[in-house]
């Protein structure tokens, strides 16, 4: 197809202002599916994998291309969580525009900063959507100069500071030049194709085709695909390539070339540069190597990411349930999943440490998000507490600090004003927004960073709205440090008893019911003092001929706290780990046997 009927762009925004809900009316009213196909009923389409239909947000980006009036429109939807920003930042290098949808109430969040940030870098061509102006609390005007001063912060020349504006209720399909909706997404097909400039192209086709893998995929029955944007010349089925890596170039044949049709691909035989296309048969292929043809091929610049701000350990379960309910239990099986896991999401950093690894990411959810998707896979983990990756600058140590804004409502701003307090959060601005809520915003720490989300859902009633992004780095201080009571210990190994519960229960919080498999040194619960208390919970009561009015009673058991993953993760110490099961979360201290572990506190 001729690149001036190409128009590619992504879809950027915060989390939760409705991007994957506008690439649905996109594909739906471009006639990509049939009216009785089971798409035309459903929502959030692109969002494809079981953690974002369960999380409620985008975590890796998706191509996807619909036609309108004969043009071809390539769209990405990219996530809006910081934490994957990686996804961010090497998806945009197939863009030419992108659409920044902005909350009608919310206004500009933080990440609506950073994902505009990085595509004004990248002098991609912004049109703004304001969506969800249907809220009641709404305030449109507001908005506008909001995104204004957004603009003047972030443009890198003039020229961006001119953008086109449009108003939406993707949720409906409705969207239109004025607050006044026309009754369809027309006017946002209009806009991409008339505010947003055909691919650019370097017009050099002499020097053989370009091609900078962006992303990679995988399936059963072609292996690897790599994808990209063309960005000169042609590509040909059976064409034979050269893979541009860093060191190194290896010679590829193209086995099978196609391009993007709704949810699906289609096979072709050739294809031009500014088009996206999926390659198979260059199975060594990376995201950031150049697919180049010619007889001197050239390298385009590699795909440049933020450096990773949290590190966690990751290892084979050592504990004594190891093997009991996973398939993939062995170091060497947990390193060729995080190599294979390297392929794609590229913000990951992973090096040996001991019997595992160390692996590094943007975040504690990137973190959790991987650990959660090898427990599904069938894997046996061993996680430790998440650290922050210091950075040596000129000589000195520094930490990461982010930005964080957060947004409350006001019977709960002490709260978090004292919850932050102890962090040594620095407050930057307090305001007080259209709907009654008081929005904060702070810099703070990443080390102080974590556990604050699940402390701020406990203390605010689940009704706290928070996000962050990085702001750079500051030298270490005084390091924070988190503080916890004591921990419930298991003294024996055995199964837990609700007669040994019940006693155990005026001790503190517990973590397992009756009837579950328990060993020594295993975390059952949270102690009421800030020392550890080791416990008995398999202990079962001695059966006598003797009966009393008081033993008679039945036993009351208070229900039992159930941790999710990332509750697991903030609860530990530097001298406790995560069991990581398909089946189970076990928190345990590294040290299992009690006597052992006294003596090392002591040392």
């Amino acid at each position: 197809m001729n690149k001036e009927k190409i128009r590619n762009v992504a879809i950027i925004a915060h989390v939760d202002h409705g991007k994957t809900t506008l690439v649905d009316g996109l594909l739906k009213q471009s006639n990509t599916f049939r009216d009785n196909q089971a798409e035309m009923s459903q929502t959030l389409i692109m969002d494809s994998m079981d953690q974002e239909h369960e999380r409620g947000i985008t975590i890796t980006a998706k191509q996807t291309a619909v036609f309108y009036n004969g043009y071809k429109i390539n769209i990405i939807d990219t996530p809006g969580h910081a934490d994957f920003s990686g996804e961010v930042e090497r998806t945009l290098n197939m863009a030419d525009g992108v659409l920044l949808i902005v909350d009608a109430q919310e206004g500009p969040m933080p990440q609506t900063k950073f994902v505009l940030g990085k595509a004004l870098d990248l002098k991609l061509k912004p049109v703004v959507i304001i969506n969800k102006i249907d809220k009641p609390a709404a305030r449109i005007e507001e908005v506008k100069d909001e995104i204004s001063d957004l603009f003047l912060e972030l443009a890198t020349d003039e020229s961006q500071l001119n953008y086109p504006i449009y108003y939406a209720v993707a949720r409906d399909g409705r969207a239109g030049k004025t607050t006044d909706l026309d009754d369809n997404l027309n006017v946002i097909f209009e806009s991409i194709i008339n505010d947003i400039s055909a691919p650019s192209i370097d017009e050099n086709e002499g020097k053989g085709a370009q091609l900078l893998v962006a992303a990679l995929a995988a399936d059963n029955y072609l292996g690897k695909y790599a994808i990209g944007k063309i960005h000169r010349g042609k590509l040909k089925k059976g064409e034979t390539v050269k893979l541009l890596q860093k060191d190194s170039s290896v010679q590829a044949k193209i086995e099978n070339l196609f391009t993007y049709r709704g949810l699906g691909k289609e096979e072709v035989s050739e294809a031009y540069a500014g088009d996206i296309v999926a390659l198979t048969g260059i199975e060594k292929a990376n995201i950031g190597d150049t697919v180049a043809t010619g007889d001197v091929p050239e390298a385009l610049p590699t795909i440049e990411l933020e450096p990773p701000t949290l590190s966690i350990y990751i290892g084979p379960n050592t504990s004594p349930l190891k093997g009991k309910e996973g398939e993939f239990t062995t170091s060497r099986q947990i390193a060729e999943r995080l190599e294979k896991e390297l392929e794609t999401n590229i913000a990951l950093k992973i090096t040996p440490d001991g019997l595992g690894y160390k692996v590094s990411g943007r975040g504690e959810l990137h973190l959790s998000v991987l650990i959660e998707t090898m427990r599904r896979e069938g894997y046996e983990l061993e996680v430790g507490r998440p650290e922050v990756v210091y950075k040596i600058i000129d000589g000195v140590k520094q930490e990461p600090v982010e930005s964080l804004s957060v947004e409350v409502d006001a019977q709960f701003v002490g709260a978090v004003s004292q919850e932050l307090g102890v962090r040594k959060a620095n407050l930057v601005s307090q305001e007080l927004t259209s709907s009654g809520t008081t929005r904060f915003t702070y810099h703070i720490t990443t080390a102080a960073l974590i556990g604050l989300r699940n402390n701020l859902l406990t203390e605010t009633k689940g009704t706290v709205i928070m996000s962050s992004i990085p702001k750079g780095y500051q030298p270490v201080d005084s390091k924070y440090k988190p503080e916890r009571n004591g921990a419930l210990i298991s003294f024996e190994s055995g199964t837990s008893t609700a007669y040994a519960l019940d006693a155990a229960q005026a001790r503190g919080t517990l973590f397992i019911p009756p009837q579950v498999p328990v060993y020594q040194g295993m975390i059952v619960g949270l102690s009421n003092k800030k020392e550890d208390i080791d416990i008995n919970i398999c202990r079962e009561k001695q059966l006598t001929n003797m009966r009393t009015h008081a033993s008679d009673g039945a036993i009351q058991l208070t229900p039992h706290t159930q941790l999710s993953l990332e509750q697991c993760l903030d609860f530990l110490l530097d001298d406790e780990l995560l069991e990581v099961t398909p089946k189970s979360l076990r928190l345990r201290k590294r040290q299992l046997d009690p006597i052992k572990r006294k003596r090392e506190n002591r040392a």
